[in-house]
């Protein structure tokens, strides 16, 4: 086999290339500059680049670069356009940050945005700076950044082992993959540490301490051989993509790659062995290929089980490992091995006899003919005993009943022949044989070839002259004879044949079905429970076994989120062992295979999500090359849906802690002001008091007294809403009871005496109607509505009260200048309708205690100026 037989190209393989053409050409580019650690270059780098870019004409604008007082760093970065940083206050300290909506806004051609693992301060728009990066590629803008190897996330047990020194600031290798483009910034380790010594990359004192630490020479030697990996790597899988997109078959041996091929033999093993030797001398990535032939017979359960064996050997050994699917075990093995640019090919010495190879072709010679300039390596195995049997066929009954009627029917036919041969020919009757033969290949190629055999010997006895005997005296007869058992064998191979790529082609749309459906319900799932409970039921469906997912808790236990009962004993440490390691363990493997339970291992980049736990029955077959196939998709995709149920938890949790982090600042900042105040006035009344009570004339004593009292009825206001809106945020229920409305209103209006004074207040409340609310809550809501018509509106204020179907609606107006906000805001903490004093906590109180009675609230403004604010609650049922 010198070449493909059919060079024409897949329409999939195309159409899948132009859709990530065109994805490519509309997107925006990110570059990465890529060091091996601090001080190599990588800013200088971009900055020159980007001094040429702007030469060219191009849109640059620097939206944050750190010089770090490299006086050539901040040379190069002189007369490039600038983005103005945003100014954060953290804690008292001034921070700039990347200003991510003026960037937005300014929208450029390029923007430049280093230290690509940043952790913004808070209250910024995200947590890590390159999730800022993402939002500006989203909106259309090309973005150059810089990063060191040791932030790439998939490297934190690796730096951590080399240097000490746990990193905290990562990036999700999904953004070192999005990246366009990565350029490599290297310089030798005894250079760096030259510039660290001459000031260059740290101020002397830090330099000093680097030194000791992080910048010993071993520890740069180790990860300029990660950066350089990590580069490899990408430029390698830019080569697989280019040799894809053009369609280019011949190997380019840029980098040593070996596949290794594995079936079902005992000596497989050896082979996988060698490879991994021969990997680790020429230090290359090695992948072991099995290919189930379309159409072919199902592997026993004993070979199906050795092979999964050596599959799960090569895993072990570090290899990668390649399921292919094809007409021909050579042609498969070529393809991929053109596909993924494979330099050389290791396969087994032939054991079995030389007539084999001519009646059914040599694997070994067709990989030689066919491999051009990629290198064939022999290994001899060890002996592994004669070769299995082949299995039974597709669809082939066992038993003497499928002979029984092959020989009936070939009776049949011989019968009606020798009725009817009188009226038809020879031809006529040997087309009925023909016929008689295709229907005893349904059952089987045994049958067929029994039916072939009978089919000739009773044509030759019963119809050919001399008849009633077995001699032939025409030799014409005898190509007869041939071409009737040849018919009857080509016939019995196409049905088999054809029968086998009907279940093939059944059990691909249902695992297809399968996925489809299992991918449609997890994508909707929302939360661990949800994925755990999808998963678990298309498993059992799938593969007829009780399924479960077990993921961490926050103890670091593992937990059932659903499917099987809790685990104990031996099941418990293979799940946790499985967890642990991230290697799969359990039932019929080579860690704990006495265990009832297979546990498979959710793994996400280099931590595991979780476990997937299976129990099959005890008289169950091995799983078949589809069923694994299926297994391994739905683990894959189980995987995807945990760790993006991971990733949104910690999105909304970081988003929470930043938020919360904003609201404290706020909290702090307006309460220590509206307490300082009256604090100030108290304390300054009462020291005039006390100093020069004697002194003072009466009116002067009288008005200090009520600056005293009034300030302090504000103190007192304020800590009352911090402490109701504490008390109701924090999950606190309302102690309900019928209370009468108008007295809710006088108990109001009772404590607000002095407040409103002279001012006009028209009170509406509707008759005999009771209220199902916690008393001392709700006349806070009323409170603080009155205070805010006082302080932001003016008289004369009305206040109403009445049930309206099955609600009961409260009303304070005032014919004040109206909102001076949207409505909604004006609920929401530290909002402020106007200059008034105050912490603008008081409508967001009045919003939490009625969202916690089961209404809700609005306002707008009134016909005639003013507002009017509303809050409703559920009427309830009176006694």
């Amino acid at each position: 086999m010198g070449e493909r037989d059919d060079d024409r190209p897949d329409p999939d393989a195309l159409l899948a290339q132009v859709k990530a053409e065109e994805v490519r050409a509309t997107r925006a580019r990110l570059k990465i500059f890529f060091g091996a650690s601090p001080g190599v270059g990588k800013t200088y780098t971009m900055l020159e680049a980007a001094r040429r870019a702007l030469a060219d004409g191009v849109d640059v604008v620097v939206g944050i670069v750190e010089t770090h007082g490299r006086s050539e760093t901040a040379a190069l970065a002189e007369g490039l356009p600038v983005l103005p940083r945003r100014d954060v206050e953290h804690r008292g300290v001034k921070l700039d940050e990347l200003d991510v909506d003026a960037a937005l806004a300014r929208k450029p051609a390029l923007i430049l945005v280093d230290e690509l693992a940043h952790t913004n301060a808070p209250g910024s728009r995200h947590v890590k700076r390159w999730q800022d990066v993402i939002d500006l590629l989203d909106a259309g803008i090309d973005v150059w950044s810089t990063l060191n190897v040791q932030h790439v996330e998939s490297l934190g047990d690796v730096i951590q082992q080399i240097t000490g020194v746990k990193v905290r600031e990562t990036v999700p290798d999904a953004v070192l993959e999005r990246a366009d483009e990565l350029e490599l910034v290297d310089l030798p380790p005894d250079e760096l540490l030259e510039r660290l010594s001459e000031g260059k990359v740290y101020v002397p004192e830090q330099a000093a301490r680097a030194t000791q630490n992080f910048f010993q020479r071993g520890n740069l030697l180790a990860l300029r051989e990660l950066a350089l990996r990590r580069t490899a790597e990408r430029v390698d899988a830019d080569v697989l993509a280019y040799r894809r997109e053009h369609g280019i078959d011949a190997t380019w041996p840029t980098r040593e790659r070996i596949l290794v091929c594995v079936g079902p033999s005992p000596g497989s093993e050896r082979l996988i062995r060698a490879t991994k030797r021969m990997a680790e001398g020429l230090r290359a990535p090695w992948v072991a290929g099995t290919v189930e032939l379309i159409g072919a017979s199902p592997l026993s359960a004993k070979d199906a089980d050795r092979l999964e064996a050596h599959l799960r050997l090569t895993e072990q050994l570090g290899g990668e490992v390649a399921r292919l699917r094809g007409p021909r075990v050579a042609e498969s093995l070529l393809d991929y091995a053109r596909d993924h640019n494979v330099t050389r090919i290791v396969a087994g010495k032939p054991t079995h006899a030389r007539w084999r190879d001519r009646l059914r072709g040599s694997l070994l010679d067709d990989l030689i003919r066919g491999s051009g300039p990629i290198e064939i390596h022999v290994i001899a195995p060890v002996e592994g005993g004669p070769p299995p049997p082949p299995a039974a066929q597709i669809g082939e009954q066992r038993g003497a009943w499928p002979y029984i009627w092959a020989a009936a029917a070939i009776a049949l036919v011989t019968a009606f022949g020798m009725t009817v041969a009188s009226y038809v020919t020879l031809a006529d009757i040997t087309m009925l044989y023909l016929i008689a033969i295709m229907v005893a290949s349904l059952m089987g190629r045994g049958p067929s070839i029994l039916a072939s055999s009978l089919a000739v010997a009773a044509f030759d006895f019963c119809f050919v002259p001399p008849r009633f005997t077995f001699a032939v005296t025409d030799v014409r007869h005898l190509l007869t004879f041939a071409v009737m058992f040849a018919s009857g064998l080509a016939i019995s191979t196409l049905t088999v044949r054809l029968r086998r790529q009907e279940r093939d082609a059944i059990q691909r749309e249902r695992r297809t079905a399968a996925l489809l459906a299992f991918t449609r319900e997890v994508g909707a799932a929302t939360d661990e429970t949800d994925v755990a409970v999808v998963a678990a039921r298309h498993l059992e469906d799938g593969l007829d076994v009780a399924a479960g997912v077990l993921v961490p808790d926050e103890d670091g236990g593992l937990v059932a989120a659903a499917g099987l009962m809790a685990l104990a004993g031996q099941d418990e440490t293979v799940a946790r062992w499985s967890f642990d390691h991230r290697r799969t363990a359990g039932h019929g493997t080579d860690t704990l295979p006495g265990a009832r339970v297979l546990a498979i291992p959710l793994v996400d980049g280099t931590r595991a999500v979780g476990v997937l736990a299976i129990q099959r029955r005890k008289d169950a077959r091995p799983f078949e090359a589809d069923q694994v196939h299926l297994l391994d998709a739905l683990a894959r995709q189980t995987t995807l849906a945990l760790a993006r149920v991971r990733l949104a938890i910690e999105a909304k949790d970081s988003a929470l802690r930043a938020r919360t982090e904003e609201l404290r600042s706020s909290l702090l900042s307006a309460v220590s002001h509206d307490l300082r105040t009256p604090l100030a006035v108290i304390t300054g009344a009462a020291t005039s008091l006390r100093d020069d009570g004697d002194r003072m004339p009466p009116e002067t004593r009288a008005e200090l007294l009520d600056s005293i009292v009034d300030d302090a009825r504000r103190l007192e206001r304020v800590l009352a809403n911090l402490l109701q809106l504490t008390r109701v945020e924090t999950g606190m229920q309302p102690a309900r009871e019928w209370v009468p409305a108008d007295e809710l209103v006088g108990a109001a209006l009772t404590r607000l005496e002095i407040a409103i004074g002279d001012r006009q207040v028209e009170v509406d409340v509707q008759a005999d109607l009771l209220l199902w609310i916690d008393p001392v809550l709700f006349e806070q809501v009323l409170i603080n509505l009155i205070e805010n018509a006082l302080k932001h509106g003016a008289p004369p204020l009305a206040i109403k009260i009445a049930r309206v179907a099955d609600r009961v609606v409260l009303e304070v107006a005032d014919r004040g200048s109206g909102l001076p906000a949207p409505s909604a805001k004006l609920f929401e903490k530290f909002v402020r309708a106007s200059a008034a004093p105050g912490v603008g906590l008081g409508l967001a109180v009045v919003r939490a205690i009625v969202v916690a009675h089961g209404g809700d609230v609005s306002a707008e403004d009134r016909p005639g100026g003013g507002a009017v604010f509303r809050a409703w609650i559920p009427a309830g049922t009176p006694p």
